[in-house]
């Protein structure tokens, strides 16, 4: 008797530890498939998402994470980036420009420097150096990239309107104001009416990495925004390919072969012009497909094509940082090594197969279905609206070797197939990543100054003479000091 109850109570004791030991179990269980909230600063792309929508909640559940994503217009995000930078109202992943602000805000310790974590997750870590060296302030890592092809620009043209007037691709300047030319005046589309440009331009036409003007004088042999000769430092726009381009542009607009108001047009306009069929070329570094899709819609015979960017000695074209930005992690939000790290680990996990599947194509039977061997778009308008905002917000790698390969139109893939071997072609910005006081304290002034002197050139409210007063201007702004720091940046990394 004594025996059965030292049994009894030692059973007892035993299923009491076993049920504490599971009641712990199912404790950490539960913690850890509480979803980590991540609130997250982007710019818009196309319209802005609902909440909760099927992208959404298809990343949060691969992710185990509540996403809290606030869209801001493009049009109006440096801006409020400034302001909530300067109030320290920042989400837990901000994403950030390479800009002189911005990287002074960087090197004043306002965001977590993650270089020296990226070896420990394994999709982070998997990526191309160039990316983040590209991105790198004083050798240090602030974010993870928003990942782009390093040569994305290229002719996109209405192949129809070009067969209608006998037309070939430009190479030289002459070439590119004949055509443009005959575009605007031949009647390419036969409706009789004079109500066709060659090619638009909106006010941002000679800024940043996307600047018509970078590309036209690229193509012609010109510099990537800097030229280095022996050492010393040239910037783009006081050499004669740049110039020359210029001057183009000039006499496209003197002749009213270009849209009048293009110092003062938003991009959202010419972009809506193309749509509607009223111009038919550009140089861009989005898929002609786009253009294709959006066209059929009011212009169904329309036919667009693509070619790389080619001047006079062949294939030539900018480099690009190889992002649109990167997400940084703020310390005013993010107070611990451990919360960064799980940031991190959420961004690692955004590279898995699986969601970048999700970015890449969207939701299986809603914007895409499985055909064995390839995957098929189901609705490419469906796929503009629903599912590029979070592509073009989020890491995503275009060339995903884990993907099935989805089935796209001949003209997507001819465009991919370019983008692929612009890489052979590229020209870099040899002070994409130097430093410049200067440039840090004043670059936005001076980056002004050249442009707006730049528009007054090309409507005609300065000569030749008039622009090399302005270039006078901004060497005696700053940019005599910018040269010299880059140049001794430059010395000092060789």
């Amino acid at each position: 008797m004594r025996r059965k109850i030292v049994f009894i109570a030692c059973s007892l004791v035993s299923f009491g530890l076993l049920a504490a030991c599971s009641s712990s179990m199912d404790s950490k269980a539960g913690d850890a498939a509480k979803p980590t909230t991540i609130s997250i600063v982007v710019n818009q792309v196309g319209e802005n998402p609902p909440k909760n929508s099927e992208m959404e909640k298809a990343i949060e559940a691969y992710t185990n994470t509540d996403l809290q994503i606030q869209w801001i217009p493009f049009s109006a995000y440096d801006e409020k980036t400034k302001v909530m930078i300067a109030s320290g109202e920042l989400p837990k992943l901000f994403r950030l420009t390479y800009t002189p602000t911005i990287i002074a805000t960087l090197k004043a310790g306002q965001f977590w420097e993650i270089g020296p974590y990226l070896k420990n997750y394994k999709h982070l870590s998997a990526q191309n150096k160039q990316f983040y060296d590209n991105i790198a302030v004083g050798g240090n890592i602030y974010g993870v990239p928003l990942y782009r092809p390093l040569g994305r620009a290229s002719v996109q043209y209405r192949k129809d309107w070009f067969d209608n007037l006998g037309l070939k691709l430009p190479k030289t300047l002459e070439d590119w104001y004949e055509v443009i030319k005959a575009l605007t005046l031949g009647d390419p589309d036969k409706n009789g009416k004079n109500d066709t440009y060659g090619i638009f331009l909106e006010k941002r036409y000679n800024q940043d990495v996307s600047s018509t003007l970078t590309r036209f004088s690229v193509s012609q042999g010109g510099p990537n925004k800097w030229k280095v000769e022996n050492g010393r430092f040239t910037p783009e726009f006081m050499t004669e390919p740049f110039y020359d381009s210029m001057k183009l542009f000039r006499r496209l607009y003197q002749e009213k072969l270009i849209n009048q108001d293009f110092a003062i047009a938003d991009i959202s306009e010419t972009s809506k012009l193309y749509e509607l069929g009223r111009a038919g070329i550009q140089v861009v570094g989005g898929n002609a497909q786009s253009w294709q899709d959006k066209l059929a819609k009011t212009v169904p015979s329309a036919i667009v094509d693509v070619a790389p960017m080619e001047g006079p000695k062949g294939i030539r074209l900018p480099g690009e940082p190889g992002n649109v930005g990167f997400l940084a992690v703020p310390k005013d939000t993010v107070k611990t090594e451990e919360e960064m790290k799980s940031i991190l680990a959420f961004l690692d996990k955004m590279l898995e197969p699986d969601v970048q599947t999700v970015l890449n194509r969207g939701i299986q039977n809603r914007h895409w279905v499985d055909k064995g061997d390839y995957a098929e778009v189901l609705d490419r308008e469906l796929d503009l609206k629903e599912v590029k905002p979070y592509r073009d917000t989020l890491p995503y790698m275009d060339s995903n070797p884990d993907l099935k390969p989805i089935r796209q139109p001949d003209l997507y893939r001819k465009n991919q197939q370019i983008i692929k071997e612009n890489e052979l072609y590229i020209v870099p910005n040899p002070a994409l990543t130097l430093e410049s006081e200067t440039y840090a304290e004043r670059g936005k002034e001076l980056d002004i100054l050249i442009t707006d002197a730049q528009t007054k050139f090309i409507m005609g409210q300065i000569d030749e003479a008039g622009w090399k007063i302005e270039i006078e201007k901004w060497l005696k702004s700053g940019g005599d000091s910018m040269i010299r720091e880059y140049q001794e940046a430059y010395a000092k990394k060789e």
